[in-house]
């Protein structure tokens, strides 16, 4: 049978249909797929993507970005994703947690000790000086004006016996005083038996005249010489009126002085003051009679014991310490006015309390912050509030329980702050990613390999042109680092090219902590 032409054009009419409408449904079927993958976030056959927190400085500055842009020297900010800086939920993955390999712990040298409730036995020290006591302080002050005719005493630091004579003073007044109480005493004396009024005015005079020499320091020798004799003296002898050392000697032959003013101060030296400057912090912790000991710098083996015999009531604003007194027996008369003295004191004990090692609290200016070991390798920086201390130990009020783990022995970290300056930044409130950021970068040191272009030893600063650091996302650049210390800018000159290692001290500041010739860290 034969097929007509009109037959065979619409089977292929059908066909062709057919395969439009095949390809149609397909189509549709893989963009249903891409568009529900898109909307989940997955590509079809792929992981799921991961999600981007935010675009960090690649300086290690605290900007962040939510978009892509560039720093002020034309590096890309380095995209930062879910669980790349560590931020992840619970204790253990605070963000202001530190994390180290147990090769970087041995090469820091990091050793850590529990906290523990100790009784603290505080032993206050403060520096003092010997003073004389100022209730043997003497000082010899004429009463009345003259002139200093003879000097017995005539330099200063001689030691005078009690009654011995310091210098001879002529004055008018003193002899017309001496001669008007011998005629009083020689009246008396004839009108003993007349009796009556006039004998009782002449009495009176002579014991005026008596009062007056009194006062005038004339001594009972010398009056009743004066009484029996009759005879007026020129001068007037001053005695000493303690045994001691001349601290100060104003009177010079001939001198003419006027009524109260002091010729002579002599001290008795028999016992002296410590006079110690205890600081404010430590003020409540001395009481009257406390026991100490006291060391004098020019008798180093020597210890005395003392007690505190009186705290002083004012604070010198200067220096903020209060003034307390402690009495030395000073037999031999060793101890010697402004020598120096160092004090300790044992401040009376408290009860435990939960204390960690000196070593462990590292005090930023503001606050204070101790390494708490979380596990193998990782650290938590956690701010604390401290109490009393000794040389030892120091209390904590606030920020650590005992039995938790500190670190007590980290001298790189510490020196370098490569691992605090961001942590501590972002106490307070939960710790922003950009805080994150900075404590994962600051947390590990870094290497490259660069040419010295030029050295500031005043400012201990280097220029390089370095390479990639591949560790931190940076390009080749030239920028300028701190030196750790002012050694290893010895082994760095211009145009030298060297392997070296880097840390971050605060946020765009970086320290150079090793450096070497190039040549020798490739073998």
């Amino acid at each position: 049978m034969k097929t007509t032409p009109v037959l065979a054009l619409g089977a292929v009419a059908l066909a062709l249909l057919g395969a439009a409408g095949g390809y149609w449904l397909g189509q549709r079927g893989h963009g249903d797929a891409v568009a529900t993958a898109a909307s989940s976030g997955v590509a079809p056959g792929a992981a799921p993507a991961r999600k981007l927190r935010y675009y960090r400085n690649p300086m290690g500055l605290s900007d962040t970005s939510p978009t892509p842009k560039k720093d002020p020297m034309g590096m890309d900010y380095i995209a930062v994703y879910e669980g790349e800086d560590g931020a992840t939920s619970g204790t253990e993955g605070s963000a202001a947690a530190l994390q180290f390999s147990t090769e970087k712990i041995q090469k820091l040298g990091v050793r850590s000790e529990a906290a523990q409730a100790r009784t603290l036995q505080r032993q206050l020290r403060a520096a003092g000086r010997i003073e004389p006591d100022e209730r043997r302080l003497f000082a010899i002050a004429p009463k009345f004006e003259g002139y200093v005719e003879r000097l017995h005493v005539n330099v200063t630091g001689q030691i005078v016996a009690k009654g011995q004579p310091l210098f001879e003073a002529y004055s008018p007044e003193l002899v017309s005083a001496q001669r008007e109480y011998a005629l009083a005493a020689q009246g008396v004396e004839s009108l003993k038996e007349a009796g009556g009024s006039a004998q009782l005015s002449m009495t009176q005079l002579a014991q005026s005249s008596l009062a007056r020499l009194r006062n005038w320091d004339m001594s009972e020798l010398q009056i009743k010489a004066l009484a029996q004799s009759g005879e007026t003296k020129r001068s007037l002898s001053f005695l000493s009126p303690v045994a001691g050392i001349v601290m100060e000697k104003k009177a010079q032959q001939g001198m003419r002085f006027m009524p109260g003013e002091a010729l002579y101060q002599i001290a008795d030296l028999s016992t002296v003051w410590v006079m110690a400057d205890v600081f404010e912090q430590d003020i409540a912790l001395v009481k009257t009679g406390q026991k100490a000991t006291v060391k004098i710098n020019a008798y180093p083996d020597q210890v005395w014991a003392a007690q505190v015999s009186y705290v002083y009531p004012t604070l010198k604003t200067e220096t903020r310490t209060v003034q307390v007194r402690f009495e030395l027996a000073n037999p031999g008369l060793r101890l010697k006015p402004g020598m120096f003295a160092q004090v300790e004191l044992l401040a009376p004990a408290r009860t435990a309390q939960v204390t960690v090692p000196v070593s462990a609290v590292i005090d930023s200016g503001t606050r204070q912050v101790v390494l708490v070991q979380r596990g193998v390798g990782r650290f938590e920086p956690r701010e604390v509030r401290l109490g009393e201390r000794n040389d030892d130990y120091v209390q904590v009020l606030q920020g650590v329980s005992a039995g938790e783990e500190v670190v007590v022995a980290a001298n790189f970290l510490i020196d370098a702050e490569s691992n605090l300056r961001a942590a501590i930044t972002g106490f307070g409130a939960a710790p922003s990613a950009s805080a994150s950021a900075a404590v994962a970068t600051q947390a590990a040191g870094h290497q490259a390999q660069g040419t010295v272009e030029s050295i500031d030893a005043q400012a201990g600063t280097v220029t390089l042109t370095h390479g990639p650091v591949a560790s931190l996302k940076w390009p080749a650049m030239t920028m300028e680092f701190k030196l750790a210390n002012a050694s290893l800018g010895h082994a760095l000159k211009p145009g030298a090219k060297v392997a070296f290692e880097f840390v971050q001290r605060q946020p765009g500041e970086w320290v150079i902590t090793a450096a070497k010739p190039a040549a020798s860290a490739a073998h």
